[in-house]
């Protein structure tokens, strides 16, 4: 099985995604945001969180628009697997290949903390692993986590099994409690919460490698 993990300038957490999908069984390839074209053969790729291009205009609008990007997007449309964590969350809003908003923490105020969260579904590759009402301790480092999005996608949202993770004590204001949402063919996953920095006991939880490990065992060839 083959992933790809794509460095912005400003990305800090691209090496612990690359270890994490490693640590699941992945080929990792490191990619960077100028590359026009992903690797061949990819089953995966990781956009990691950070503050690509310093976040000077909104989070991930830059990012969203380099040359990688519209090859992440064509594989995306080809039915590859794309994982977006924080930042990488806000850089697959901005490409368009989730829906929503993520705005500045309703407290106005960066968190960093270990989280609790409820895991909303289990229909996915990326969530099939944890146990039915499982609540896993994921840390969060944000400032601008806090997912918009109208009555309308909340309720479409929520019809289609969509909402992969919950907030239990929501930490940034997200409505619904939402800390990670799927796309319609349920093979893009964005979240807030950092799975990659939970996936040994020496960081406080390994709570996430459930979420690689599934992944590479739904992607393993039969």
């Amino acid at each position: 099985m083959k992933a790809a993990v794509v460095t912005f300038p400003g990305s800090n957490c691209d090496r612990d995604l690359a270890v994490a999908l490693s640590a699941a069984g992945f080929e990792v390839a490191r990619v960077w945001h100028k590359d026009s074209d992903l690797p061949a053969g990819l089953d995966v790729v990781g956009i990691p969180g950070g503050f690509s291009f310093g976040d000077y205009l909104r989070c991930g609008a830059i990012a969203a628009r380099a040359p990688v990007m519209q090859a992440v997007v064509r594989f995306a449309a080809a039915g590859g697997h794309v994982l977006g964590v924080c930042n990488g969350f806000q850089v697959l809003i901005e490409a368009g290949l989730l829906p929503g908003a993520l705005m500045r923490n309703a407290g106005l105020r960066f968190v960093c903390r270990p989280q609790r969260l409820r895991v909303a579904t289990a229909d996915s590759v990326f969530t099939a692993a944890f146990r039915p009402g499982v609540e896993p301790v994921i840390p969060i480092a944000h400032h601008d986590g806090n997912y918009r999005a109208g009555p309308e996608l909340l309720a479409r949202l929520a019809g289609e099994d969509r909402i992969a993770f919950t907030y239990i004590d929501n930490p940034n204001g997200s409505a619904g409690d939402i800390a990670g949402v799927l796309s319609d063919n349920r093979r893009v996953l964005g979240m807030m919460p950092h799975p990659e920095r939970a996936i040994d006991p020496a960081q406080g939880s390994a709570d996430g490698l459930a979420l690689f490990r599934g992944l590479a065992a739904a992607l393993a060839p039969a």
